[in-house]
């Protein structure tokens, strides 16, 4: 992988509204490839996961294809992630 996972967080930072985003090596995987992202974002109020999620991916763009081989998805909203860290 070519992509730090700090140039990725960066990546979706800067194209999803207030987005702070977390990424890291999904567990159990050896392969850089294989990451897990959490991305929490008022962008996200109102939409269905799979938008929520489309939004993530469409920040990614290419990197999806080429540096990025499987990405597992966790989105909220502010209100959801500091419900969920209670």
């Amino acid at each position: 992988m070519d992509l730090e996972f700090e140039e990725i967080e960066a990546i979706i930072e800067a194209e999803i509204e207030d987005a702070d985003a977390s990424v890291s090596r999904m567990r159990g995987e050896h392969d850089d490839d294989h990451l897990a992202a959490t991305v929490v974002s008022p962008a996200f109020e109102g939409l269905r996961l799979v938008q929520q999620h489309q939004l993530v991916y469409d920040a990614l763009d290419d990197h999806m294809t080429t540096d990025i081989h499987a990405l597992e998805l966790s989105t909220y909203t502010p209100e959801e992630y500091e419900q969920r860290q209670s």
